[in-house]
């Protein structure tokens, strides 16, 4: 079976990026768009104009809203995770799959994504090199060396770093403020 029989099926075949945006504009709006896509070329002074020069020179942007077109206008069940990888345009949609109804999607209930601090806390591990500086000795065995004007406020501050044991270490948590 050559290439275009197999992409026959696929909603994006012979569609101009236009004519695509033409639709889900006039369909949801910029303001829906800009919620459930997170391009700002929808939210920031949007015209078709300008998003259509934005997403003919970024593929990753163009990627994305025919994601949106494929899965949420055209209601397409999700892709499984080999042909997520694949850009929308060369995925092979089987004939048996049929387009239908666009979803409803209402102003204000997008899924937020993740933050990127707590992305990171979840997704990614630190190396061994660049994990939190644990220092092999306490304030306590430092102090015994300088006299007894330093001794004291160091007493009080590995107290207060005793407290905070299941937190990682701060190097600067001593510091003037």
């Amino acid at each position: 079976m050559s290439q275009e029989n197999e992409q026959l099926n696929n909603p994006l075949h012979g569609l101009k990026l236009d004519i695509l945006l033409n639709e889900l504009v006039t369909h949801y709006g910029f303001d829906i768009l800009a919620e459930y896509t997170r391009l700002k070329c929808f939210k920031n002074n949007p015209s078709v104009a300008s998003s259509l020069k934005f997403l003919r020179k970024t593929d990753w942007a163009r990627e994305t809203l025919e994601r949106f077109y494929l899965y949420s206008f055209k209601n397409l069940p999700e892709p499984s995770d080999d042909e997520f990888e694949i850009p929308p345009r060369q995925r092979i949609i089987p004939l048996h799959i049929k387009a239908k109804e666009p979803k409803v999607l209402v102003r204000g209930e997008a899924i937020v994504p993740l933050s990127k601090d707590s992305f990171k806390e979840t997704h990614r591990t630190k190396p061994e090199h660049k994990k939190s500086f644990k220092p092999a000795h306490t304030s306590e065995h430092k102090s015994d060396h300088h006299g007894d004007k330093r001794s004291a406020p160091k007493k009080e501050r590995s107290s207060s770093s005793s407290s905070t044991a299941g937190k990682p270490f701060d190097p600067y948590a001593d510091a003037p403020r």
